[in-house]
């Protein structure tokens, strides 16, 4: 079985090591007391340190950015990240960071797909669907995709499947996840029940169970939770959901810091 690891830096903040392929996710490297801007006027305090900076990250295949979030992509990672290194993101966010003179980044429609190649492996991206706020308040915040990855290697199977949700609210059509690509062998699950403007804005824990539920993956790893002051669903309310409905598959939590496998 080839590698497939996610090591934790914060909020959604990751290395994922599939193969011989090395991803960071939603960079966002403020420290503990400093403020994300989450547009509209609207600020939140971080109350976590990340466990690595810019300067402590291996060498990198890619950058795959659910949305321009101050939480998702900081003033730290915008001064101190490579401006050709690939940014897989949406539309949205690629007219801004071309601006900022980020000359990799690649724009990617719902379920459009881009990849990479090496010595007998192919890593795909699929941009999935996600609604960051109910759809009248849309125009709120900004446009938000989940990644579907798969790990291709000559001679297998099927390829290893990890989906990671970006901020996305629970929604029954995300199982067309699944109806596309097939079962998933992990999934990164973005919680929090983050509120701004009174509303919603990311799964709870509530809604994070029900995601599961709908899409069965073998392994769920929870991330997005207890590092802003806007986040209002702690962890600990999605462990106890998981043990209540006994949810299909298995939960691995990771501290930040920690790597674990996403083999299930």
């Amino acid at each position: 079985m080839p590698t497939a690891t996610l090591e934790f830096i914060g909020t959604a903040t990751t290395l994922i090591r599939l193969g011989g392929f090395t991803l960071l996710t939603d960079p966002n490297f403020l420290h503990r007391g400093q403020r994300a801007y989450l547009g509209r006027g609207l600020f939140s305090k971080r109350l976590s340190d990340p466990a690595l900076g810019p300067g402590e990250l291996p060498a990198l295949d890619a950058v795959v950015l659910s949305h321009l979030h101050g939480d998702h992509f900081d003033r730290v990672a915008r001064r101190e990240l490579d401006r050709d290194l690939p940014i897989i993101t949406t539309p949205h966010a690629v007219r801004r960071l071309a601006l900022w003179g980020f000359r990799g980044a690649e724009a990617l429609s719902t379920w459009q797909s881009t990849y990479l190649e090496q010595d007998g492996e192919r890593l795909t991206i699929h941009s999935a669907p996600g609604e960051h706020t109910p759809g009248w308040a849309s125009r709120l915040l900004p446009p938000v995709m989940g990644s579907v990855l798969e790990h291709h290697i000559t001679g297998a199977a099927r390829p290893f499947r990890v989906y990671i949700t970006g901020d996305t609210l629970y929604r029954p059509w995300l199982r067309e996840v699944t109806e596309r690509f097939g079962p998933l062998d992990a999934m990164v699950v973005h919680l929090g029940g983050t509120r701004a403007l009174g509303l919603l804005v990311t799964m709870d824990a509530d809604q994070g169970a029900s995601l599961v539920e709908l899409l069965a993956p073998a392994v769920t790893v929870p991330v997005h939770f207890d590092d802003y002051t806007v986040f209002r669903s702690p962890l600990a309310d999605f462990v106890d959901r998981w043990r209540a409905h006994s949810l299909p598959g298995e939960l691995r939590l990771v501290e930040r810091g920690q790597t674990i496998s996403l083999v299930p």
